[in-house]
């Protein structure tokens, strides 16, 4: 007996019904990026190990899944050295490839290779799969979606509060109810820099970014396991439990960050943000979260993330400014900020909240069903006369049982079905049947046509 065929943990295969769900979320996005004037661009699943590696942090260089090299990928490399390098260095010297992690590294990667064939500013967006080699759970993959909106090439916050209305806009037609938390990693560098501690931002970001999913006591453990004295951390708590509206959080920064010219310059970055979308009619929640830090190392200004309100879910979209990117690859000065939507967390919402539209599976407006070779050869030229109006039709291609054709139509979600006998062939004339209502009335083919097209 054959085994049963499975897939790798953390990936997914995706029936017609769930694809036609899929395909409206990304839509719906895409919509977006393009109404605010993003343009499409599409980079390789399998990036050199040199564009990627040390771009995400420790932890984020671990999640990254590496390529053998072809053929003999060890050829050269002793036992000695397989048995003491650490799997980092190991991995350097048998993988010249890896599957990007996220779509961000590598767009900077590309806009130094095209620099002189696209203009600046730059706003691309992007919709294609990434890989990490994570812990499969509820609402984390190893292979998912990303929707990703960037514009590099200037460094003025009109385009923060741009991807702050983008986000609304997206949810907004999407129908999410949504709270956009927003921070920036100036902030957090002048938090560490008056608790005595400009030297650990990296750790202090990691691990207040854990807050939420693993409580204070963890994060102060671990920001102690850094080597962070008692004393400090002590002084970070107060920080990270501040309270009330947005506005009443930055008038308590000023004084905590009063000594510190990076800590006001976020300040004063936040402010900019938060005054211009209080004056646009936002259907989302926006909130300063201190505790926000985006563990992505690349970061140097705004960051966001998004959450369901309805849902109990982890973030569904998130992005920031990182000013220092594309000089990694060879270009510097060149600011960039960014968006990304998580296609696969955005369905597990709509799914829980069992909001897709009604016609989001409608794979046809009409399909025709006949009793025999005749009447199946006119249905074949009613077909093309419709398609050619731009509406969507099938043929059932076999000479069935009635029940048989219309229990398909009904499991398809086809809304209406023309049926072809013997009486419709002879008059020149379509059997209109409403598979909601059950009415039906005979039609010709231009009739028909403009009754679908209603």
């Amino acid at each position: 007996m054959a085994q049963k065929p499975s897939i790798p943990k953390g990936t997914r295969d995706f029936i017609p019904a769930e694809m036609s769900k899929r395909k409206y979320i990304f839509d719906t996005i895409q919509s977006i990026f393009t109404l605010y004037g993003y343009l499409p661009i599409e980079t390789p699943a399998m990036e050199t190990m040199q564009t990627l590696m040390g771009k995400y942090g420790e932890e984020g260089d671990k999640l990254i899944f590496k390529i053998l090299n072809s053929g003999e990928f060890n050829q050269g490399i002793s036992a000695d050295e397989y048995i003491q390098a650490s799997s980092t260095a190991l991995a350097h010297k048998i993988c010249e490839k890896a599957l990007r992690y996220d779509l961000t590294v590598p767009f900077a990667r590309f806009v130094v290779m095209h620099q002189n064939e696209i203009q600046f500013p730059f706003k691309r967006y992007q919709i294609q799969p990434v890989w990490r080699a994570d812990r499969p759970q509820k609402g984390r993959y190893r292979e998912f979606y990303q929707c990703d909106a960037d514009i590099v090439g200037s460094n003025s916050l009109v385009n923060e509060v741009e991807l702050v209305q983008m986000v609304d806009a997206v949810f907004s037609k999407l129908g999410i109810r949504v709270c956009i938390k927003i921070n920036n990693r100036k902030i957090l560098a002048g938090i560490a820099e008056v608790i005595g501690e400009s030297d650990k931002i990296i750790d202090i970001t990691v691990a207040i970014d854990k807050l939420e999913k693993v409580g204070i006591e963890n994060v102060n453990k671990e920001l102690s396991d850094k080597g962070i004295a008692d004393s400090t951390i002590a002084k970070l708590q107060p920080i990270l439990e501040l309270h009330g509206t947005t506005e009443q959080k930055l008038q308590q920064l000023q004084t905590i960050l009063q000594s510190s010219e990076v800590g006001k310059q976020g300040i004063a970055e936040i402010e900019y943000i938060c005054t211009n979308i209080s004056h646009m009619s936002l259907s989302a929640e926006v909130e300063l979260d201190l505790t926000l830090a985006r563990g992505l190392n690349y970061y140097t200004g705004a960051i966001f993330e998004v959450k369901s309100k309805d849902v109990q879910i982890g973030s569904i979209c998130g992005g920031g400014r990182y000013d220092n990117l594309t000089g990694i690859f060879g270009l510097p000065g060149v600011s960039g900020v960014g968006i990304s939507f998580g296609a696969d967390r955005i369905y597990d919402v709509l799914q829980q909240l069992d909001a897709y539209p009604a016609q989001v599976n409608q794979t046809a407006k009409i399909l025709f069903v006949c009793f025999g070779e005749p009447e199946q050869q006119q249905a074949l030229l009613y077909a093309q006369s419709i398609r050619s109006k731009g509406i969507a039709c099938d043929v059932y291609p076999d000479v069935a049982k009635m029940k048989k054709q219309m229990q398909y139509a009904n499991d398809r979600g086809i809304p209406y079905v023309g049926i072809i006998g013997e009486t419709e062939l002879e008059s020149h004339t379509i059997m209109l049947k409403n598979m909601i209502t059950g009415t039906q009335e005979a039609v010709n083919i231009e009739q028909c046509i403009a009754f679908l097209q209603k």
